[in-house]
């Protein structure tokens, strides 16, 4: 490789990195105006241990160098609301992988139960040839495109009704998880401000169309 070579990637090299400082400066500032409108907290220092903070989500469980390169936390309707830009590795060597996904939680201000709903992918149709199989709702539309685990089976019947998978069906994409006392949304990529918002309103949603009686069960009231 020549010199002139060389000195053309040491350029292109340069104007990626500048690009990505920029569009990264551009996100920062629109999430502290996002921040600022609801009156929530821009936090822009790494911080780690959400596995421990939320033992029920598992996407906390997952590589290691988990942490958040930056979070906001505030209140909506007296509950309180996180969104993260969330990180992880894993693998090694050639396979080492690096994962960002922007996330929101919000307190649910009740026990539930973990329950994970994710988009269905080539990988899961695998599973089911092996005897890995998800759980069957009645919207044959519904099994198709979405993959639901929950070691509770009830709960998640309980839950996942017919007003909650018509929703999902028309709901921009996203992973649900309910935790032990939260329930999470997630997509890849870095967290931005209109998915804080939008990721938010999934969240608020899934968590109205639980059955009060459900949750009535769960914290042991009598309904």
């Amino acid at each position: 490789m020549g010199p002139a070579v060389i000195a053309l990637v040491v350029l292109a090299l340069i104007f990626v990195a500048v690009l990505a400082y920029r569009h990264d400066r551009k996100r920062r500032r629109l999430l502290s105006a996002w921040a600022h409108a609801r009156g929530f907290r821009l936090y822009e220092t790494s911080q780690r241990g959400w596995d421990e903070r939320y033992p029920g989500l598992s996407l906390f469980g997952r590589g290691r160098s988990r942490h958040t390169a930056r979070h906001l936390e505030g209140e909506v309707d007296g509950r309180r609301v996180r969104c993260l830009d969330y990180r992880f590795t894993t693998g090694s060597g050639k396979n080492r992988r690096n994962h960002r996904f922007g996330v929101v939680v919000l307190d649910a201000g009740t026990p539930v139960i973990p329950l994970c709903i994710r988009s269905e992918h080539i990988f899961d149709k695998m599973g089911e040839f092996f005897g890995h199989d998800d759980l069957d709702f009645e919207s044959a539309e519904f099994s198709r495109r979405f993959h639901v685990s929950s070691a509770d089976r009830r709960w998640a019947y309980d839950v996942i009704h017919q007003r909650t998978m018509d929703y999902l069906l028309g709901a921009p994409p996203g992973t649900v998880e309910f935790g032990f006392a939260e329930v999470a949304v997630y997509r890849r990529g870095a967290l931005a401000g209109h998915d804080c918002q939008d990721m938010l309103q999934m969240a608020r949603r899934m968590l109205d169309l639980v059955p009060p009686d459900v949750l009535a069960q769960i914290k042991g009231e009598p309904h």
